[in-house]
């Protein structure tokens, strides 16, 4: 595995747009919430790191990953000045198909809010085959899922901001 050993989540601060303008919403699983705290502190403290003030950052739980799509719509309803989401939970293989059916029905649902709405929703879903591997994407030895999705959430918003810039 060429990851192995590396930490994943290291960035260049200057290459990330300034966010001090920008609002987030973040949407988690209270399911393995050991994992997903973890994610959100590495999402909310990315975001915090990168200038978004701590205000503007909305925080909905969830009881599962399948209830992201739910709460993400939701929220995406109701924070029309939100400028990006972010979806975190984790799912970890069992013994039986129901694994498979969580991760496809959110992968698909968080597509399908990214097509519906202007709202861009970052997908910071864990989809593990043991906890280990979870722990490890979850602040340890490869970094933390939860920091590249709050990347990936300033990257959007500012994306979003300037596609509305020159379509006006």
């Amino acid at each position: 595995m060429a990851t192995a050993g590396k930490n994943l989540s290291a960035y260049d601060k200057n290459t990330i747009p300034n966010a001090k303008d920008f609002r987030f919403g973040i949407v988690v699983s209270e399911w393995n919430d050991d994992i997903t705290e973890n994610l959100f502190q590495g999402a909310f403290d990315v975001l915090l790191e990168n200038g978004v003030l701590k205000e503007n950052i909305v925080r909905w739980n969830v009881p599962g990953s399948f209830e992201l799509i739910y709460g993400c719509k939701k929220m995406q309803e109701s924070f029309e000045m939100l400028d990006a989401i972010i979806a975190v939970g984790n799912v970890i293989q069992g013994e039986t198909k129901h694994f498979d059916f969580v991760c496809e029905g959110v992968t698909q649902g968080i597509k399908d809010l990214n097509i519906q709405s202007d709202i861009p929703v970052i997908f910071c879903v864990l989809t593990d085959n043991v906890k280990q591997q979870s722990i490890d994407r979850s602040g340890g030895k490869h970094g933390n899922k939860g920091a590249e999705a709050g990347i990936a959430a300033i990257k959007m918003a500012q994306l979003r901001k300037d596609a509305k810039f020159y379509k006006n």
